[in-house]
């Protein structure tokens, strides 16, 4: 004899794991929240900023030809 199977509990433990499929291919289509990205754009913008900072002037490029 095989074993008792509660239907509504089984009912929704089958929706539970369709919203889960449903919220992981979101979070894959969507990305990072706003804050994220707000974060991300801060942190390159201070990246570029600090490479520029380096950045040699154009009359000092290279040796200079005579």
């Amino acid at each position: 004899m095989g074993e008792v199977v509660n239907l509504r509990i089984a009912r929704k433990r089958a929706a539970r794991a369709a919203d889960e499929r449903a919220a992981e291919a979101n979070r894959a289509r969507h990305g990072v929240s706003g804050a994220e990205k707000k974060r991300l754009a801060s942190e390159d913008a201070r990246a570029a900023a600090h490479l520029d900072g380096h950045r040699l002037s154009p009359d000092t490029d290279g040796p200079t030809e005579r």
